[in-house]
């Protein structure tokens, strides 16, 4: 009951499409609800009624603390900067991509106050989405506003290969003690092998939506099925 999501898949898209359908979304939401683009919440403007900024992950962190992951391949080099920063680091299963993520949590995810479409995940943490141009990183979003997550949006990766050697990776990650790895799937594998058109997908959190637009803090105030209490 705290949770709810609408999911939406467009064959022959992908995260741009996926980008344009949020911001569409939101944007007209907020203007039917309310009759405007601009909203308060917390003392603090936010204006649906601008192109949301997009910024991947290197470039944030690059911005909020001058690490540029961009040129860090080497695990210990990463790992030395995060323990230069106090961040604690998963010794058996981490990468230099976890690191990154790490550092967008610690320093880049609070700055994200107007809206904005993060992107750039390192593949580590993004085992169902698409491989970008350079192969670190894949094709996904995750849309911020005030600083918390409204979105989650890929590429869907459609290749049933690099989809298996992705589960096994997250098996492996398991295995060394990631209680957050995905397990593998074979059922799912199978039906990407029958065939997939490319695909864009996108996940939006509705309480989420719904407290920002009735500017709530509480999301026990905008929840459609509570847990009650039982009579006795």
């Amino acid at each position: 009951p705290e949770f709810t999501s609408i999911e939406a898949y467009q064959a022959y898209s992908d995260m741009y499409g996926m980008m344009d359908l949020a911001e569409g979304l939101i944007r007209y939401v907020c203007q039917d609800v309310l009759g405007t683009t601009i909203i308060t919440k917390d003392e603090v403007t936010i204006d649906f009624s601008k192109p949301f900024r997009r910024i991947s992950m290197v470039e944030l962190v690059k911005e909020q603390c001058g690490i540029d992951f961009s040129k860090i391949t080497d695990f210990e080099e990463a790992r030395k900067l995060a323990e230069e920063h106090k961040l604690s680091v998963e010794k058996h299963h981490y990468s230099v991509g976890h690191i990154l993520n790490l550092f967008f949590e610690e320093y880049g995810e609070k700055s994200l106050i107007q809206p904005t479409f993060l992107t750039g995940h390192p593949i580590e943490i993004s085992p169902l989405a698409k491989k970008s141009k350079d192969p670190r990183y894949t094709e996904r979003f995750e849309l911020f506003i005030l600083g918390h997550e409204y979105a989650n949006a890929f590429s869907e990766l459609n290749d049933p290969l690099d989809q298996r050697e992705r589960f096994e990776q997250q098996l492996k990650e398991r295995e060394l003690g990631n209680e957050e790895a995905n397990q593998v799937d074979n059922d799912y594998i199978e039906a990407l092998e029958y065939g997939m058109p490319p695909c864009g997908g996108i996940g939006i959190g509705i309480d989420r939506l719904v407290m920002l637009l009735c500017q709530v803090n509480s999301i026990r105030e905008v929840l459609l099925f509570p847990t009650m209490r039982p009579l006795k």
